[in-house]
């Protein structure tokens, strides 16, 4: 596969995972400054890594959420919790029971935090 190959698929799956809107408006957002980062993520993150055949979608939502609490990246935890939500065909109780078991491994005051956001997620999703 070449770059712009990588780069078309990687477009197709960050817009499954993650929603039609979202990546219309970073891709909007994008400047000299960022544009390159967004090619690369792009290409690398969605092209190469999510592409692969070795685990379904799902599967790979569930490692992203449990990662993100656990290294406390609470921005991108939201993002990937709603589009889990909103695109990924998750339910609230799915991701809590990511939190739940992160819970154990990366202690109570990260899940407390996941749980905050989580809750305003599903609010605001309705």
């Amino acid at each position: 596969m070449d770059e712009k190959e990588r780069h078309a698929a990687g477009m197709a799956v960050r817009r499954r995972v993650l929603g039609e809107d979202h990546v219309d408006r970073s891709i909007a957002k994008a400047n000299d400054l960022t544009r390159e980062f967004q090619d690369l993520i792009t290409r690398y993150a969605w092209g190469e890594i999510w592409t692969r055949p070795g685990l379904d979608i799902r599967t790979r939502r569930v490692l992203v959420i449990g990662t993100l609490v656990a290294l406390a990246r609470w921005d991108e935890f939201r993002l990937h919790a709603r589009a889990a939500l909103a695109e990924g065909g998750m339910t609230a109780d799915d991701v809590k029971e990511i939190v739940l078991q992160q819970a154990i491994y990366c202690g109570v005051p990260a899940a407390n935090t996941a749980f905050y956001i989580l809750d305003e997620v599903v609010k605001e999703i309705g």
